[in-house]
């Protein structure tokens, strides 16, 4: 009978946990998550760039940064707006337990996304906290329609200077990441577009109407 040695079972246990990581329960299968924190200065995540790379260290956190993160975020820029939808890739995505939330972009701006307090998980497989908890987080930066398209540039602004602005000017889009509202209107428990800021874009105006400048974080590949 051939007898494993320390060494040899420290290594298959290593080999199964990283066989784990790469399975959808894992971390490492991991492609949807709201972020735990944002980036603590309001709306202001430097632009694009700064957004996705606040993804990309949550997700590296927790084990999941070899994948592309992206923010779903959308802009309205003089040369073209940016749409939040074109730039997550084309799924399926599952959160930190491997819950589906969406096949593929079409799902996940249809009816039947998983999206709810109990899928839209943080980076470390958490609940976020929503209406009814305190402090409520639910209001989740988007600067989105409902179809994940930018508004125009012509527009009110809806996304904080393009997620430059951190004071009391301008406004920004958020969803709601537990399907709650107000009322039970389509519009005010959409998880993308449901409402505007209120008093500009600082972190305490974020808070004022139960958000905390968080992000939804989608792995693109």
């Amino acid at each position: 009978m051939t007898r494993k040695t320390p060494f040899a079972a420290a290594a298959a246990a290593a080999m199964l946990l990283a066989a784990c990581a790469g399975l959808p329960g894992g971390s490492g299968g991991m492609s949807f998550f709201v972020t735990s924190s944002g980036a603590g200065n309001g709306a202001d995540y430097g632009g694009l760039a700064g957004a996705d790379a606040h993804c990309q260290k949550l997700a590296g956190a927790a084990g999941a940064g070899a994948k592309t993160w992206r923010a779903y975020l959308s802009t309205q820029t003089k040369d073209g707006p940016v749409n939040a939808r074109d730039r997550i890739g084309k799924g399926p995505w599952h959160n930190a337990k491997g819950e589906l939330i969406a096949r593929d972009v079409d799902d996940l701006h249809g009816p039947g996304n998983r999206i709810g307090k109990q899928t839209a998980l943080n980076e470390k497989g958490e609940l976020v906290n929503g209406r009814g908890d305190t402090p409520n987080r639910h209001d989740i930066l988007t600067g989105s329609r409902v179809d994940g398209t930018a508004f125009s540039y012509n527009d009110t602004d809806m996304t904080c200077g393009n997620w430059t602005r951190s004071g009391p000017e301008g406004v920004a889009m958020v969803g709601h990441h537990d399907r709650m509202g107000l009322t039970p209107d389509p519009w005010s428990t959409s998880w993308n577009s449901s409402h505007q800021s209120r008093g500009g874009c600082s972190q305490q105006a974020l808070r004022g109407t139960g958000g905390d400048g968080l992000l939804y974080c989608f792995a693109a590949n």
